[in-house]
């Protein structure tokens, strides 16, 4: 699996690298990154799946790009949220596993900073897109290999969705996520778009004591990472070592995450530098200047994803959250709301 994830975001990079466009690269690696939501049941659901996974981060990725090419700065931070809300509210509704929104929130977030002018959105959107449908090609072939060695995991049975599990935690998510953005563009960090990615991450612990875990893992592993990053930046990178690299790092994040998230984290750092940076490592951007950024915004989101966290996991605040969203809804949904939280 790890070698298919590697292939998935690599092979994009590899052809932007024959025909030299690095850029178009990355947005075709981003979309490569869909393949993560593979889950192991019949060829059927997998597919359909993935597809679906792929259209939706597709359409956060062309919603960033859209804001970003209008010019509305100002709207950044409640595209984030309403990302990350709409995108939580329907991963926790059909219980989708891990990466879980994380993925969505960062398309979102790339397109939203990414210098692409208007009349470029369609074909930029189109080559994520194409990234899309490469992994597919991709996680068709090792479906097709990792069936034929063994049956496949059923098809797991959905609970009925309860209001307090899909409504209020997608609430309270997003406005942290969107919080995280604000904060960054007040502080005019010069990459404030990993901070929200950064908060996503954490706050995707189940418990309190998970979210805390992963947020020191994350901080730690960024710190390690620093390292690995800055002497791989310190090289001589053009764009097929740069495909390779990521490559490989893709491989040792997928190879790493299911056994420590903090082991993981000292190569998602190198490797989410590469997928946002890369075309501009070239065009005189400072190594250190991306190092440190890239620092301070996984700090600032794993201290407002902590915040979100208390506020996710804290019952008299959910109480109150619960209370204002059920004052916000027509009275017949409300009961029936209230009829599948008393079932469940």
């Amino acid at each position: 699996m790890p070698v298919a994830a590697a292939l998935a975001s690599g092979l994009p990079l590899l052809i932007g690298a024959a025909l030299g466009d690095i850029p178009s690269g990355l947005a075709g690696s981003l979309g490569g990154l869909v393949f993560l939501y593979l889950p192991e049941t019949p060829m059927h659901h997998r597919m359909v799946t993935l597809m679906a996974c792929g259209f939706a981060m597709t359409a956060c990725y062309a919603l960033g790009l859209g804001v970003q090419a209008l010019g509305a700065a100002g709207a950044r931070a409640p595209l984030l949220a309403l990302v990350a809300l709409l995108v939580t509210v329907a991963i926790r509704y059909y219980r989708l596993p891990p990466p879980g929104p994380l993925f969505f929130v960062m398309a979102a977030a790339i397109g939203a900073y990414a210098p692409v002018p208007v009349e470029r959105l369609p074909a930029q959107v189109g080559v994520l897109f194409l990234g899309v449908l490469l992994a597919a090609v991709v996680a068709f072939v090792y479906s097709l290999a990792m069936l034929s060695r063994g049956p496949s995991a059923p098809v797991p049975e959905r609970p009925a969705p309860t209001f307090d599990y899909v409504v209020v935690d997608a609430v309270v998510i997003a406005v942290a996520v969107g919080a995280s953005l604000l904060l960054a563009e007040l502080l005019r960090l010069p990459r404030p778009y990993w901070v929200p990615v950064s908060c996503m991450a954490v706050l995707q612990g189940v418990t309190l004591r998970a979210v805390w875990n992963r947020q020191v893992q994350r901080v730690v592993g960024t710190a390690v990472g620093m390292l690995v990053a800055g002497a791989l930046l310190s090289l001589p990178l053009d764009p097929w070592r740069i495909a390779f690299a990521m490559m490989i790092l893709s491989f040792l994040v997928e190879w790493l995450v299911v056994r420590h998230y903090g082991l993981a984290a000292v190569f998602i750092t190198p490797l989410t530098i590469l997928l946002a940076d890369a075309a501009v490592l070239g065009a005189g951007a400072s190594v250190d200047e991306l190092i440190r950024a890239r620092f301070v915004d996984t700090a600032l989101g794993c201290v407002v994803g902590l915040l979100g966290g208390v506020c996710l996991h804290s019952l008299p605040m959910r109480a109150v959250v619960t209370r204002a969203l059920r004052a916000l809804l027509p009275r017949r949904f409300d009961a029936r709301a209230r009829q599948v939280d008393e079932t469940e």
